[in-house]
């Protein structure tokens, strides 16, 4: 017990011997292992398992699927409900909180308490929740579940405590929402009706009051009755029976009269004292034909009538549009007097809301915006100018623009490198919005102590990169980057159509950018790769392309022969950098379609162009078709700034390019990269011409320890990206550099055999996974949960092995070394790791001159799965950066006193030590293993098996509190850490149960204890693992709630308000509560409990810190209580001073009258 303790501790080290055969536990966190070494690394780690803890911390972009819609006019903000179940309320930018519903029902309709600061939702499982807005994380304080009626639409009225609620059945109950119980006042829907009517009315799609009385109660039923029910009479004061189905019903302000909209595109204005037929009725978007016929509309799904001081009557309404012209899109329609403006939108419309300046429905309502909630967008009208600008939107609703494919993630940045982003992005930036501010101006938020720079990435379908200033817990885009302007737009129609060239052959795959040089590389789906240099100056530039030949021949392919055992070296010069050129394939023989041969998927540009301040094309890297078949995916992708190189890899082989000469300089099949190094005993295959593409390309041996590395392997493992079909038993052609010229070569029609094609560029919700085993697609989606234990035992299984990660870096190429070189490190996915060491001139002239020499082949290592990260540590445990130049602007004008040179920064692995050459330590990390080696002896000190039922997809080593940690994101679901170098087992967090390949494909750590992946097509959420963050999101977070006096009412005028009715004597309470109406059916509803009513309620400890924590809450609630008693007492006062005013003045008119003059 005290040797495992110590281990867990990492004050006793590991041996190299016996790392991959090593027993492990089947817990889901795993068992690390220790064993001496030669040479004691006494690391103090400072990380303990307390400054971890898992929680969500932002969402940004568009709701996914929205379905409601609400605003508090005295609050200003908005509420926004989706399919499955979420609520998003937005203030002021800054201020965007998301919640969700724990049953995943989907939102009908909203309701906000106004300036109360409280929101009703009504579900789709009929359950009624009251949300409590005064914390910065809302909850619900109550739920109320109906078991035998379905919830069809809601009304709250201002300064009411009672709920209306229609139902399916054509009944109206009413809720309190203090007690969140029924009340025993039920409008049956057989009463509100007339009894001889034989039909039922159809389901309650409104409720009103009436502005003249609150009384007073107007139901809607959908099949085409309108009922005014007077409260307190118990009865009917009319009915309306029209022969359209109804959607909507909006008042005049007055209350003299109505306007409802119908299914067959028509409106119809009616007075409450005259009902026999509507006084008016307008088909706005039907047309009379020649034959005197109007032409036939779609339904107005919802109208609003408001009135405005000092102009013609607004009446804005959705839908109605004539069915006869085909194509047109969603409209908008305001009318406006005799002005009739139609707002085309490029989405269906969702919902819409006029915003209006008071809550009072009795009053001149003058409405100044409306909000526009479509089905992928968000946008507010200004009605107060005569064109109806819209309003620049200040929250990211456009993420989804293009459907997102790839995301990164970089916190604590250089500062300078915001500013110098927006500052180029913005004068790209649309004109023509509303000089208005923006309308949702609710709540609070202030920049909180624990910010820093940090940018979000994401790469879409369409090409196009967005750089996000992601800063503070807020999201806005700083600048939008198009790669498709390198290429001349594909030819459509040429028989491409199953390859995806014509739908989205820019799709990005991948990026990688380097902020201190400015230095940014993005890998697209058609096997291309496009490098960017910043400029703050326009440029002519002729972007040159360089194509790479990373193929193998067809007369390669190898089969079992007798000599199983004898293993097939590569000889040691095959990795050399030199080209292998191939023979010219016949025509005819692999390609009928007559394409032409070593052509690229796409054609870059050939011309001189003009390019605009920003990043600037510099290079263009394409592979090649060959055989008739394409190019294989890239898989991984590594820049560096201070070497000039750039690697990239895929399922055939590695290839390195010296961007700076724009050569190549390595072009080498994975095969070779071993040379006499080769892990894997290789069988000796005969020729076959015609392959099928599950012919397998390696065999193991019975070594148990290749044979348990080779069943550890993920789904990624043999089809990365779906795509890993190519043998890579022989050197690859290396490519040449060329201004594209020409015209481009002619489409191929279909593939060769056994090669897959190209798959459709996706976007991240919908990218998957081939299994090696199956390809059903029961298999994909189990493909997360299954153990891949029995993935490789026969003898035709793919085992193609591609490049899955790189990473270039000061390093030790062989034991020998006494000195750090350049080096790239190379992660396959059989788990194999190589280094390969490089020659790097580092005079600036030299450089510029000289080429880089490729060393044979160093170390090779074995770890279980793919290999998924590196990462450099010092001996004291700090994290060694790679080395990176530093930015200057190619375009700047030139200064002959101060000559143009590069400057670079290196981090050796000996600079922070004592003494000189003391090495460094290699963190690695694969699908299922994590360990930790010394250089330069290549010894094994830790190793951690990090899970045995599920693989890693996502690892990053990532800097927190002053010490660094390894995170792992599981496809499981289990978020963990692990502390280095010791590899102690720090979190394990079982956060997603059921997790997709869109969050798969989009997870990212970072530093400072941050994550993201996107949670829907159109969302991005963000969460934290820092239990120091966890403890200051309540500050970071932005308020919702504001305290702020209610508007007083409009003064109605004596005469009006002694005369005027009863309608501000109307007591609910007096009619709904239990005392008169009695109580409801137990069987009708059920109340639920909120499980989270008072804020920091769960966080508080048990004990006398929990208990003095609730008295806190529950002495704040009573001091509210009292305030609003007061409040109210004040208000009764001054009623009471206004009446005994008026009665005054009464009384002294009428003292001295005698009493035949009244």
């Amino acid at each position: 017990m005290k040797k495992f303790r110590k281990v867990l501790d990492g004050l006793t080290t590991s041996s190299p011997g016996g790392t991959m055969g090593s027993p492990s536990c089947g817990s889901a966190a795993g068992t690390p292992t220790a064993a001496p070494t030669p040479k004691d690394i006494d690391v103090q780690e400072t990380l303990v398992s307390e400054n971890f803890q898992l929680c969500k911390t932002v969402r940004h972009g568009f709701t996914y699927q929205p379905t409601a819609l609400a605003f508090d006019p005295v609050q200003k903000i908005l509420a926004i409900g989706s399919r499955s179940g979420g609520v998003r309320i937005l203030g002021r930018p800054g201020v965007d909180c998301y919640c969700q519903h724990e049953s995943g029902a989907a939102v009908l309709q909203l309701q906000f308490l106004i300036n109360e600061g409280a929101l009703v939702t009504a579900c789709a499982d009929d359950t009624l929740h009251l949300w409590n807005l005064r914390q910065r994380r809302p909850a619900v304080l109550h739920s109320l579940k109906f078991n035998r009626e379905r919830i069809t639409f809601c009304h709250l009225p201002f300064q009411s405590k009672w709920l209306y609620v229609g139902t399916e059945r054509g009944n109206t109950h009413i809720v309190n929402i203090e007690s969140f119980i029924l009340s025993g006042y039920v409008i049956m829907w057989n009463k509100a009706i007339e009894l001889s009517t034989k039909t039922h009315p159809g389901p309650v799609v409104h409720l009103s009051d009436s502005p003249k009385d609150e009384g007073k109660l107007l139901i809607g039923f959908e099949g085409g009755t309108i009922v005014q029910w007077d409260l307190r009479a118990k009865k009917a004061d009319f009915r309306i029976y029209y022969d359209e189905a109804i959607h909507s019903v909006s008042w005049h302000h007055e209350g003299k009269q109505f306007m409802c909209s119908h299914s067959d595109g028509s409106l119809t204005l009616w007075n409450p004292r005259n009902t026999t037929k509507p006084f008016q009725v307008t088909f706005p978007h039907g047309k009379i034909q020649k034959d005197g016929r109007k032409e036939s509309c779609k339904p107005i799904l919802k109208v609003e009538y408001k009135t405005s001081r000092n102009s013609e009557p607004f009446v804005i309404f959705s839908g109605g549009l004539s069915y006869d012209k085909a194509g047109r899109r969603p409209a908008l329609t305001i009318m406006h007097g005799k002005a009739i403006t139609v707002l085309e939108m490029d989405y269906p419309i969702v919902e819409f809301m006029v915003l209006c300046d008071t809550p009072y429905i009795n009053e001149i309502q003058e409405p100044y915006a409306v909000v526009v909630l479509l089905e992928k967008d968000l946008i507010v009208v200004d009605l107060t100018q005569s064109n109806f600008p819209v309003f620049e939107n200040p929250y990211p609703m456009d993420i989804h623009e293009s459907p997102v494919t790839c995301t990164a993630y970089f916190a604590d940045c250089p500062p300078d490198i915001i500013p110098i982003l927006y500052s180029i992005g913005a004068k790209h930036k649309k004109t023509g919005y509303s000089q208005k501010e923006w309308p949702i101006a609710g709540g609070t938020w202030t920049l909180g102590s624990h910010t820093y720079p940090e940018i979000i990435i994401t790469g879409h379908a369409d090409g196009s990169i967005k750089f996000w200033d992601a800063s503070a817990f807020t999201l806005q885009m700083l600048y939008k980057l198009k790669t498709s302007k390198v290429f001349e737009k594909p030819k459509l129609g040429e028989g491409r159509g199953a390859d995806l060239g014509e739908e989205d052959p820019f799709a990005v795959q991948m990026v990688s950018w380097c902020p201190h040089s400015r230095i940014f590389c993005v890998v697209g789906i058609s096997a291309h790769i496009i490098l960017y240099r910043f400029s703050k100056y326009d440029a002519n530039t002729q972007t040159v392309s360089l194509e790479v030949r990373l193929q193998c021949e067809p007369e390669d392919i190898i089969t079992p022969s007798e000599n199983e055992n004898n293993p097939c070296f590569s000889e040691p010069g095959s990795h050399s950098p030199q080209p292998h050129h191939q023979n010219p394939v016949s025509p005819g023989s692999r390609t009928p379609d007559g394409a032409k041969d070593s052509t690229p998927f796409l054609k870059v540009k050939d011309k001189m162009v003009r390019v605009p301040p920003g990043y600037q094309s510099d290079l263009v890297i394409q592979l090649l078709w060959v055989d008739g078949e394409p190019p294989q995916q890239i898989t991984s992708l590594d820049i560096n700034s201070a070497y000039g190189l750039l690697a990239f890899g895929n399922c055939n082989g590695l290839a390195v390019v010296d961007y700076i000469q724009k050569t190549v300089i390595l072009c080498i099949s994975t095969v070779d990269l071993y040379g006499a190094t080769d892990p894997y005993q290789r069988l000796t295959r005969s020729p076959r011409r015609n392959r099928q593409s599950t012919s397998g390309l390696t065999e193991l041996t019975d070594n148990q320890q290749s044979i348990d590395m080779e069943r550890s392997k993920s789904p990624t493992s043999d089809h990365v990206n779906g795509h890993c079909t190519s043998p890579t038993s022989q050197p690859c052609s290396a490519g040449k550099p060329r201004i594209p010229m020409g015209p481009e070569g002619p489409r191929l029609t279909r593939r060769g055999p056994g090669r897959p094609p190209f798959r459709k560029a996706q976007s991240a919700a919908c990218m998957e996974i081939s299994l090696p085993v199956s390809h059903t697609e029961e298999s994909r989606e189990n493909s997360f949960s299954r153990s891949r234990s029995s993935s490789v035992s026969s003898i035709d299984r793919d085992t193609k092995e591609a490049i899955t990660t790189l990473q270039f870096g000061e390093s030790y190429g062989r034991k020998s070394d006494a000195l750090p070189t350049p080096c790239l490190w190379v992660g396959t996915s059989l788990g194999v790791v190589i280094l390969i060491p490089l020659s790097i001139p580092m005079d600036h002239e030299e450089r510029l001159e000289d080429p880089v020499t490729v060393g044979p082949s160093g170390a090779v290592q074995m770890l279980k799965g793919s290999v998924l990260r590196f990462a450099f540590l010092d001996c004291n445990g700090a994290l060694i950066q790679s080395p990176y130049e530093i930015w200057r602007d190619q375009n700047a004008p030139e200064d002959p006193d101060r000559p143009r040179r590069r400057k670079l920064v290196h981090f050796s692995p000996s600079s922070s030590q004592d003494a000189f050459g003391e090495g460094h330590l290699t963190v690695v990390c694969s699908e299922r293993q994590a360990k930790v080696f010394l250089m330069p002896s290549q010894s094994c000190l830790f190793v951690h098996n990090i899970t045995e039922s599920s693989f890693v997809l996502r690892a990053d080593v990532v800097s927190l509190c002053n010490s660094v940690c390894l995170a792992c994101f599981c496809a499981n679901g289990h978020v963990m850490t692990l502390s280095l170098p010791s590899l102690r087992p720090l979190m394990d967090v079982n956060y997603l149960p059921l997790t997709d390949m869109r969050i798969a494909r989009t997870f990212c750590f970072t530093n400072e204890g941050q994550a993201l992946y996107l949670s829907s097509p159109t969302e991005i959420q963000r969460i934290t693992y820092s239990q120091e963050m966890c403890d200051n999101l309540q500050e970071m977070l932005g308020e919702l709630f504001t305290p702020i006096e209610t508007p007083e009412a409009q003064n109605r005028g004596f005469l009006k308000g002694f005369f005027g009715g009863n309608a501000h004597t109307f007591d609910r309470e007096e009619l709904f509560g239990e005392a008169a109406a009695g109580k409801a059916s137990r069987s009708l509803a059920q109340h639920i409990p909120g499980q989270g009513g008072v804020e920091g309620m769960k966080v508080a400890a048990s004990g006398v810190v929990g208990d003095l924590a609730r008295a806190r809450v529950a002495l704040d609630e009573r001091g509210q209580r009292l305030g609003e008693l007061e409040e109210r007492t004040t208000l009764m006062m001054t009623s009471a001073e206004t009446f005994s005013k008026h009665a005054h003045e009464l009384m002294l008119k009428c003292k001295d009258k005698k009493w035949y003059q009244f």
